[in-house]
């Protein structure tokens, strides 16, 4: 017989909540770490009411394929979603689509019109765009959400050009998948090498050649400095690329606004929060991307913005919620795929002194990260699972590079 958890009927799934509506617990957002937090939360043995705000139109849904299979066509929307609709009602979980939170009371524990006894705030990030004329055009295409793939996906349909600016993991994914759309595709970017600055050339040099593969052009060390009618990108030094589309994939910034104006702790854009997610206030948690979490292998708060990151403190967040002791002590990392390449990275994520490239052969490499006193504290594998999974344990006890690779 299914726990008779205390829930609200399933209208509110699209959006009307009636006068006075209050929530056991309220999870503010819609992806992976407002999900996790409701789920675990039942996980855990909750049985209050829950209740998740998401301003997205789409119930929680996996973002990995959207540049990736859904881009490509490949793939529906139904086929990001995270779980079915039934779960939503036989785990007793009232999501509101549609539904951004503006004000947040910690003190009257309320939000908006919805009261609460605890509330985890989990709204993610939002996509940054460069400061120069033009990239505010709606033309202009960013790639973060359902609605924004979507959107991207019908503009790769009558398009035989684009360009991708920035060169990070989903500037490089969404490129490769536009190119074997059948566009020709140039990234732009500031690095002569995609992710210098946070994985060195080691890995740079790889990552280019795989955009080359698929017939992708690197524009790296180059700088934009207008964007006119989202179909001509002028660059730094005077040249001008004319297009059919424009994504920025530029980054993106913790939403962090709404703790900002609760008077919550906030350092270094995110909200600050112990190992437990809780943050300045007990009964307001933070997890995922908008969250500066401490993490307790570590010994130190780290910004994080990986999907299955956001999964795990989302997963914390609930169980503390319902009074069980989780911590987060794991090694963040993440796998990128780009065309038929998958990196695998493990991470502390706050820089390295030493990277030791080890080439296995046939397009196979590990990168090993290490600090000044020799300790591992990241790896990057491609076609060396064993590496990737040595890595955790190497990272976590601060042990030294593997010997075979010192130099």
């Amino acid at each position: 017989m299914a726990r008779p958890y205390r829930r609200a009927t399933a209208w509110a799934r699209h959006g009307r909540v009636p006068d006075g509506m209050h929530a056991d617990l309220l999870v503010i957002g819609g992806g992976p770490a407002a999900l996790a937090a409701a789920t675990a939360y039942r996980d855990h043995g909750g049985e209050g009411s829950v209740v998740l705000a998401s301003a997205d139109s789409a119930a929680p849904y996996a973002r990995p394929p959207l540049s990736k299979d859904f881009l490509r066509g490949e793939s529906e929307a139904a086929d990001a979603e995270l779980t079915s609709a039934m779960t939503y009602t036989e785990r007793g979980l009232t999501l509101l689509l549609r539904r951004e939170v503006t004000a947040l009371d910690p003190a009257a524990r309320t939000a908006g019109d919805v009261t609460f006894t605890t509330c985890v705030l989990a709204t993610g990030a939002r996509p940054l765009r460069i400061p120069v004329p033009g990239a505010d055009d709606p033309a202009v295409l960013t790639l973060r959400s359902l609605e924004d793939a979507q959107r991207l996906r019908s503009a790769a349909l009558g398009a035989r050009t684009a360009v991708v600016v920035g060169s990070g993991f989903i500037g490089c994914e969404a490129a490769v998948s536009l190119a074997r759309r059948g566009l020709t595709v140039t990234v732009v970017a500031t690095e002569e090498l995609p992710q210098l600055a946070r994985l060195g050339p080691e890995v740079g040099e790889r990552l280019a050649a795989w955009l080359e593969e698929d017939g992708v052009a690197l524009r790296g060390g180059a700088s934009v400095e207008e964007i006119v009618g989202g179909r001509r990108v002028r660059l730094g030094d005077g040249t001008t690329l004319d297009t059919d589309l424009v994504l920025m994939a530029t980054g993106v910034e913790p939403a962090a606004d709404l703790a900002e104006r609760a008077g919550l702790a906030v350092e270094n854009g995110r909200v600050v929060v112990d190992a437990h997610m809780r943050t300045s206030v007990p009964h307001v948690l933070a997890a995922g991307d908008v969250a500066f979490a401490e993490n307790r292998a570590a010994g130190r708060h780290l910004a994080v913005e990986h999907w299955g990151e956001a999964e795990g403190m989302g997963a914390i967040a609930g169980a503390t919620a319902a009074g069980a002791d989780a911590v987060w002590d794991t090694v963040p990392g993440f796998w990128s795929v780009i065309g038929d390449h998958t990196l695998q990275y493990k991470a502390w994520g706050d820089g390295y002194d030493r990277a030791h490239l080890v080439d296995h052969g046939d397009g196979a490499f590990t990168v090993w990260y290490a600090d000044d006193r020799g300790r591992t504290v990241g790896v990057a594998a491609h076609g060396a699972d064993e590496d990737y999974e040595r890595g955790d344990a190497l990272i976590r006890a601060g042990a030294p590079v593997p010997t075979a690779v010192r130099r």
